[in-house]
């Protein structure tokens, strides 16, 4: 496990390279599941960023990760840009990976961000907890069993506006079926 100041340094590398670009984005994933549901172990960051505005600025951002800590394929990026896939940036200084996604999985995610203080006088967009929640549901819909109970957790310590969000969202996505089979699930470990 990465200790805490190594997500925070090279986080905040990142950010920069977003903030510096006007590139919006918040944390997803495996952080959303420690900040809303239980702490567990993440061995990567996930980061959603606005398509389209990589796309206005992918040169300045190709440019800016040539002088930076991070390792990257320029083709990759160029290609999960143009078919809003996922690219992923290691940083060599701390051996943690991005895996970055210049897209947003559930429609809207990015103006639904909520500024968090993650590490001390560092506030950070994170994906709200139903957009957390559904995107969680969008990955077992694909086959994630770690997903699984991450949305379990997720959603039983939300409140009630938030459970009518995440059953929303899971509705717009034809994954309500789903969202109730999920949380009919055992936490116990066979």
């Amino acid at each position: 496990m990465f200790p805490v100041d190594a997500f925070r340094d090279t986080l905040l590398k990142a950010v920069a390279l977003f903030r510096d670009r006007e590139i919006a984005f918040h944390l997803t994933g495996g952080s959303t599941s420690v900040y809303y549901g239980e702490p567990r172990m993440t061995q990567d960051i996930d980061v959603v960023i606005d398509n389209r505005a990589t796309a206005r600025g992918l040169e300045s951002f190709l440019k800016a990760l040539r002088h930076s800590d991070f390792m990257y394929d320029e083709i990759s990026i160029r290609r999960a840009v143009a078919d809003r896939g996922m690219f992923q940036l290691l940083d060599t200084v701390e051996s943690l990976k991005l895996d970055v996604y210049p897209r947003e999985l559930i429609p809207g995610e990015l103006s639904r961000s909520v500024d968090v203080e993650l590490f001390a006088n560092e506030t950070l967009p994170i994906a709200s907890r139903a957009d957390a929640a559904v995107s969680k549901l969008v990955w077992v819909d694909k086959g994630s069993h770690k997903s699984r109970r991450d949305l379990r957790q997720i959603f039983r310590t939300a409140g009630e506006a938030d459970r009518r969000s995440i059953r929303q969202l899971a509705r717009e996505l034809e994954l309500e079926t789903l969202l109730d089979e999920v949380l009919a699930e055992s936490d116990a470990v066979l």
